[in-house]
């Protein structure tokens, strides 16, 4: 079956089988290797995109139930080669390491301050809790957002 859908702003179309998982199409068939397969669960946040503004893994969703909606990754947050602010503020706080969750995190915090511009601590915190770092022991990632609601 095709599905048409927004992907970072532009219209796309896309042969899908009704099991077909998101993450697949957008890797595979799209080319948005931003999206990362780690736990193919729906746990590590890897794989987190936003459909509609709200933040999805991609892992546990069938990609027919993405048609006609908006889906905004890593990729689309770039404007004019420039770099989102929680990109910036993330390298410039040392908020990565290896950089394997860097785009789900990415996510989850812009899902987070598009709905609440001012977190504090435990916002944040309970805004990334889905998204598994093995490196950063998450306290830079903390400290990277709220050098953004300053």
């Amino acid at each position: 079956m095709e599905i048409a859908f927004t992907l970072n702003g532009l219209a796309v179309k896309v042969d899908v089988k009704p099991a077909d998982i998101l993450t697949d199409v957008l890797r595979q068939k799209l080319g948005v290797l931003s999206v990362k397969k780690g736990c193919e669960t729906g746990d590590c946040g890897a794989c987190a995109v936003l459909v509609d503004g709200e933040l999805v893994n991609s892992c546990v969703t069938l990609a027919p139930t993405v048609a006609g909606k908006s889906i905004t990754t890593v990729e689309g947050l770039i404007v004019n080669g420039e770099m989102d602010i929680i990109q910036r503020r993330l390298a410039e706080y040392h908020g990565t390491q290896c950089g394997f969750c860097t785009p789900g995190m990415v996510m989850a915090i812009k899902a987070l301050l598009n709905g609440n511009p001012h977190p504090d601590e435990a916002e944040i915190r309970r805004a990334i809790a889905g998204n598994l770092c093995r490196c950063t022991g998450y306290q830079k990632i903390v400290e990277a957002v709220q050098s953004i609601t300053a």
